[in-house]
């Protein structure tokens, strides 16, 4: 392992270009570099074939002026990606009109995906289907009734109303040892299961919204 500065004839490190979505405004950009703060570069040998990965540590900050979050970053040399960042670009997502209880149990569900912990986002997107159910007033036993019921309660798609079974599956996987709908819960999983909530979602709380104001604009 080999760790030594970028060169410093650049005042701003490697000028290694970061483009991610800000953790904290959720804004697509080219984070910039801090002045007179260079990054490292760290070199690693795998013994199996002898080859060499160098990373790039550093700092940027978010370009959007009001926001200028700092975040931390590891950058992979050979295939010019963000390896990780802190803190974690997440998801973006809409919020608009979501009732609280829903939205604070999505938010988690994405910061959980962000920092690697699939089990718990999956777990979470369960959650989030538990609150939908609550805040529609569909009840039952246990969550497979209550979607059963949420179904007769919202008007939605049959593809989407089928995700809701499916998300609730995913949950499940999650959560309890024996479960065996999915082969595991990581990484591709998670983010599909995130972008149908989220569609469920826009579909119960934010079409509604999105006509009205369109209807508010007529004469």
């Amino acid at each position: 392992m080999i760790i030594k500065p970028a060169d410093g004839s650049n005042p701003n490190g490697t000028g290694t270009v970061v483009n991610m979505r800000c953790p904290a405004c959720r804004q697509l950009g080219t984070f910039e570099a801090f002045d007179k703060i260079v990054d490292l570069i760290q070199s690693l040998r795998d013994d199996s074939d002898n080859s060499i990965t160098s990373y790039i540590l550093g700092q940027r900050r978010c370009p959007n002026n009001i926001c200028k979050a700092h975040i931390f970053f590891v950058h992979n040399m050979n295939t010019q990606t963000v390896v990780i960042s802190y803190p974690a670009e997440t998801i973006d997502f809409d919020s608009t009109s979501l009732p609280s209880n829903v939205l604070s149990a999505l938010e988690e569900a994405i910061t959980c995906h962000a920092n690697r912990c699939f089990v718990a986002s999956a777990i979470m997107i369960r959650k989030t289907m538990e609150e939908l159910c609550l805040d529609r007033g569909a009840t039952g036993p246990n969550l497979k009734e209550r979607i059963k019921q949420l179904q007769t309660k919202i008007i939605l798609p049959q593809e989407l109303l089928d995700g809701l079974d499916d998300l609730r599956l995913l949950g499940n996987d999650a959560a309890h040892i024996e479960s065996q709908h999915y082969n595991k819960i990581g990484k591709e999983e998670v983010e599909l299961g995130i972008e149908v909530t989220k569609e469920i979602l826009k579909a119960v709380y934010q079409y509604n919204s999105l006509i009205s104001k369109l209807k508010a604009l007529k004469k």
